[in-house]
């Protein structure tokens, strides 16, 4: 089969399009024909050899955390799939990845794909929306009617982040950058400011930081958190600032693969409740078979950090 994978750290030049092995599916494995994976940042971070000590690499390594595909090959003990199966799931981010024809995956990790937009693009929705949702419900414990800030709510992960938010009955602020406001407005934010600090009437429960910020601006953030409140950061080169005095946590977000929770991402999705963020399709392997609908031929690429 055809992979894109990397034999050494470093730029996107690493990167070759070359034979692979096709994988065989072990205990509690399916083997996945890809329709397409996705490309997000932290990806360009992994590649880069940036996080090699939170998350190591055997090398060559073949990225593409996201799957869309439909089930090949069932390895043994797997239930609740068959194949033929439309499924979709994102990778422990130390696996092998799906930019290759043919993947293999752990069935506890994936879940039924949703029935209300294509395959291909379906593969925009584990990595970003898990990361949203687990930054709100698994950390921040976000419930109706409290106060949520979004920083950097104009990305992928922050839009998810926003209408899962709404979708809870929570207040939302969201700061963005000026291209982006509207994306904010439209995934359902209250009060949408530009970049920075905002000023706000009353402190928040929650603050969600899905941007890039200086240190200072991470102590700002904190300091606009009701006493007792939390902030849930996914930028990982820098810790999550927090204030004991107050009772202010910081945590500090890694996303974790979970078929429970993106199972309700998909019903959510085929319920209109929840739209998918704004990806960017790059051509990526070329079908072996053209007739098949579920040949490799695109990315949703996110444009933004998880």
């Amino acid at each position: 089969m055809k992979a894109v994978r990397f034999h050494e750290y470093g730029t996107p030049e690493v990167l070759r399009y070359e034979d692979a092995d096709q994988p065989a599916p072990g205990v509690g494995e399916v083997r996945i024909r890809v329709a397409a994976t996705s490309f997000n940042p932290v990806e360009g971070n992994i590649r880069a050899g940036v996080m090699q000590g939170p998350i190591p690499l055997r090398l060559p390594h073949t990225p593409g955390i996201d799957i869309a595909g439909t089930v090949d090959a069932l390895g043994e003990d797997v239930t609740g799939f068959d194949i033929g199966d439309r499924v979709i799931g994102a990778l422990p981010l130390t696996s092998t990845g799906a930019a290759a024809e043919y993947v293999i995956a752990p069935v506890r990790i994936l879940a039924v794909a949703p029935t209300s937009v294509p395959l291909v693009d379906a593969a925009g929705l584990p990595l970003v929306g898990l990361t949203a949702w687990q930054a709100l419900f698994d950390h921040a414990r976000l419930t109706s009617g409290q106060r949520v800030l979004i920083n950097g709510a104009g990305g992928v992960v922050g839009g998810y982040a926003v209408q899962l938010a709404k979708n809870a009955g929570a207040y939302v602020i969201a700061t963005t950058g000026p291209r982006s406001s509207e994306q904010a407005k439209t995934a359902g934010a209250d009060e949408i400011h530009g970049p920075g600090i905002p000023q706000m009437s009353e402190p928040a429960d929650v603050v969600l930081n899905f941007a890039p910020i200086a240190p200072e601006q991470m102590a700002a953030l904190a300091a606009v958190i009701r006493d007792g409140g939390v902030l849930v950061n996914t930028a990982v080169w820098m810790p999550a600032a927090s204030d004991e005095a107050r009772g202010v946590r910081g945590i500090n977000l890694f996303f974790r693969p979970d078929a429970e929770q993106l199972a309700q991402l998909v019903t959510l999705l085929d319920a209109g409740k929840l739209h998918l963020g704004a990806t960017r399709r790059a051509a990526t392997a070329k079908p072996t078979s053209p007739e098949s609908p579920d040949a490799p031929t695109a990315a949703p690429t996110t444009s933004s950090p998880p």
